[in-house]
Order: C-alpha cells, then structure tokens, then sequence
C-alpha cells in the first residue's frame, strides 16, 4: 500500500511539473523558439487575407490557399493562444507552407503587403497598361517599356515555371492570374512576380507530365478564347471542346472574339460583330487564318484556364449565343443554322 501511494504520490508531482514546463514554455517569446528550433524553409506560398476576415477565416483561407499541412481548427487556436488573433490584418501574406504551430510562428512577425492591385479576367495586353497609368503612379513614363521588360524577365516567375515561358510577352500576359492583389509596391515586376506565382501554384498540378512550352501556350491561347467567348463559366469546357474538334478537322475557328481584338489591334473597339468585320487581314482572325491564333487575345480567368486543360469530349463544331449568353450547341451546319434562327426568335 506505501509503495502505491507513493507511487501515485510521484506520478501526481511529475504531472504538476510537467503542466507547469509546459506552461511556462508555451509562454516563451517567439525569439526562444527560433533559437531552439529554426523556421521551416522552402518555397513561399501566397495567402490573401479578406478584410474583416477573423481569426478562423484567416486560418482557413491559409489552407484553402494551399499553405497549410493541418487544421484550419489547430492554426485558429495556436492563432488565439499567440494572440495573433488581434493583430492579424487584411493583405497578402508570404509563408512557407507548413503545420498550424509553425505557421502561427511564422505570423507572429509576418506583414502583410498591402498596396493593391486587381487584374480582371479579359484584360488584354493594351488593357493591363492602365493599370500603371494612374495620375501620380511613379511608373507611369515609359511604362509600356517597364511592363514588356518586366513580362520578359524569367527572374520575375516561379523557378520551375521558367522553362515553360513563351517567348512574347502577348502570350505571356496569360499566365498572370487574375486576382486583386495585396503587394509591397504597384511596380510592373512587382505584379508579373504575385500574378505568376497565383498561377503556378493553382495549376502546376494539373499539367501533364510531357508538358511542353508549345503545349501550355496553346491551351493559353485557347483558354484565352473561351474567356471571351464563354458568359458562363459552366459552358467552358464545351466551347473548348468545340475548339478541339474544329482545330483535328483543320476547319476555321471562326471565333468572333478574334475579329473584336484584331479591330482592337487597329484602334477600333467593337459592341457588335457584323459580316463586314469577319474581312480584317489579321493574323488574330480565325474567320480568315486556320488554326490558333499567334497569342492570346487576353489573360484568361482560373475558370478558362480550366476548362482549356480539360475540354469536354463532344462531337459539336458550332455554337450560337442567345440573349442570356447561354449557346446552343450542334454537331452539323443545318443544325447550326436552326439554332441560330432559335436564339434570335428568344
């Protein structure tokens, strides 16, 4: 019976002991972590935080976002207890992905950059220039030359994304990803740098293993298309298999949003294409010049660049658009033209 209780006499004090060490080194500052155990290192990941987002959103959105190896639920508590709860802010942060407690660590003096800037699914190489053409923007002279050194500089891209870069900055736009971003300063590289890296990190898994430069800019080119050409995202993958078809039976695109930006091209914006448009020696003209045209006409959203990836497997060649945007699609040209007098009865 002595041995029992002293047994449990001692189990009881250890157990004191160890809640108070814990206790008193879950207290420790940050500094006395770092020296005993290093920060994780590797590749940065990108996180925007949303304003007013609380600390379980903010944990969330660290794991939606692909940085973190663990529960949202774990990171809001270690967040709670490091009571960087209070001080987290709105902006885009850059972390090394890694489990709840390190990446809690890693906010504990992480700032997030807030200067913004938004790239809008469609914009086109002409477009994305304003965005540096605001009165008083240190950028503004010469930005188009800035903007083409910046898209053209490998070093502003993911090092494992260098090696697939077209060689034109017209098909190089493609691959910022459209997205508001949160950055240290509104400078052409600045953006090329966040935009690249968004996209590397949303889609460096879906690309086949063979992937080659000629391939990714195609489906750049191709996603490009369908954002212009699909009002709804759901439609996507069908247009691109429209696309696939047309391209195998060496058949015109005849993609209308083509003749739009090669009016563009030449100064001219139109809200309406008419048979008299479809002529326009272009190169960008996929009623005039087979196959794919030389670029993309635009930067495609997340939602094209899907679908291009993956287009559907039909047996349609044409589509038509009704007053909802929605097409209706068909594998034959008398079917093509009974849709065509459906849409404009609607």
């Amino acid at each position: 019976m002595k041995k029992l209780l002293g047994f449990l006499l001692l189990t009881f004090f250890l157990i004191i002991v160890g809640l108070g060490a814990a206790a008193y080194f879950l207290k420790m500052p940050h500094e006395f972590w770092d020296n005993l155990i290093p920060m994780p290192e590797g590749e940065l990941r990108t996180v925007v935080i949303r304003p007013g987002f609380n600390a379980r959103q903010s944990a969330q959105a660290f794991y939606d976002q692909g940085a973190l190896s663990g529960s949202p639920t774990h990171l809001a508590w270690w967040m709670a207890r490091m009571e960087i709860d209070r001080t987290i802010r709105p902006g885009e942060y850059r972390v090394v992905k890694t489990d709840p407690w390190n990446m809690a660590r890693q906010l504990i003096t992480a700032r997030p950059i807030s200067a913004r800037l938004t790239i809008i699914p469609g914009m086109d190489i002409i477009s994305i220039r304003d965005l540096f053409n605001a009165e008083n923007n240190p950028y503004t002279p010469g930005i188009g030359d800035q903007l083409s050194k910046s898209l053209m500089n490998d070093q502003n891209y993911p090092e494992p994304m260098r090696r697939f870069l077209p060689a034109t900055e017209r098909s190089r736009i493609a691959f910022l990803l459209p997205e508001t971003y949160f950055v240290t300063d509104e400078s052409p590289d600045t953006l090329v740098q966040v935009a690249s890296l968004h996209w590397w990190n949303r889609f460096r898994d879906r690309l086949p293993e063979n992937v080659t430069p000629r391939y990714l800019e195609e489906r750049a080119i191709i996603a490009a298309m369908i954002q212009r050409e699909a009002q709804w995202d759901s439609e996507g993958p069908a247009i691109a298999g429209v696309i696939e078809n047309r391209l195998r039976r060496n058949m015109l695109l005849q993609i209308d949003a083509t003749v739009v930006y090669s009016w563009r091209l030449r100064g001219e914006h139109l809200t309406r294409v008419f048979f008299r448009h479809l002529t326009i020696d272009c190169p960008y003209n996929t009623y005039v010049h087979r196959g794919l045209p030389p670029a993309p006409i635009c930067i495609p959203s997340a939602a094209s660049w899907e679908s291009a990836l993956a287009p559907e497997d039909n047996n349609y060649y044409f589509y038509v658009a009704n007053r909802l945007g929605y097409h209706y699609f068909s594998t034959t040209y008398d079917e093509h033209r009974r849709n065509i007098r459906r849409a404009r009865a609607e």
